[in-house]
């Protein structure tokens, strides 16, 4: 086995050299993005509704978790655009300051009928929206006022860092429900780490 072979297990990961900046920021986060989608479009239909752990999220749930924080991040957040229903991936207003109703923890949640494809479809949409963003902003811009943050906005590349470490724990998270699920981890191509 090569070097490289131990180094990264998915074949689709960016080049190892490159120039640094918007572009590569682009390229990783497209990389995790799709690597979750495809993880979770790989599970049996019933998979991708079902909860395998104690915190009761469910693959599709976790889907539409990371459209609404990439819009949040991106959209609302560096962009400052309003957005429809920036926390819609929960069951409360704002998971951060509403405790919700009394009785009612906090969780992510999808409506009824929600089918994988679509949120996949809407992430993806997400993702080009967040690479036209990277692409046409310096990293050191800070984030417009209007939006998400009302004073000391974060700069884009805090954004970028922020979000790839939130796609990273949760390609994570749903490896671990896809051992348990359907034996293997998404895009283990080799078992390699």
């Amino acid at each position: 086995m090569t070097e490289d072979r131990r180094m990264s297990r998915n074949p689709q990961e960016p080049p190892k050299h490159g120039p640094a900046g918007e572009q590569r920021w682009a390229d990783y986060l497209d990389w995790l993005r799709e690597d979750i989608i495809e993880g979770v479009l790989g599970l049996p239909p019933q998979e991708r509704t079902a909860s395998r752990l104690p915190s009761g999220w469910s693959p599709l749930e976790l889907l539409s978790h990371l459209l609404h924080m990439e819009q949040r991040w991106f959209v609302w957040g560096f962009l400052g655009e309003q957005v429809p229903a920036p926390w819609g991936d929960w069951n409360v207003d704002d998971p951060g300051a509403d405790p919700g109703p009394a009785g009612t923890t906090p969780r992510w949640r999808v409506a009824e009928g929600t089918v994988a494809e679509d949120v996949a479809a809407d992430l993806r949409a997400m993702g080009r929206r967040t690479r036209q963003t990277l692409l046409a902003h310096e990293l050191a811009e800070a984030a417009r006022p209007g939006g998400r943050f009302a004073q000391s906005p974060p700069t884009l590349e805090w954004i970028c860092f922020h979000v790839l470490a939130e796609y990273s724990r949760h390609a994570g998270h749903l490896d671990i429900v896809r051992e348990l699920s359907v034996g293997s981890p998404s895009n283990d191509t080799d078992g390699a780490a």
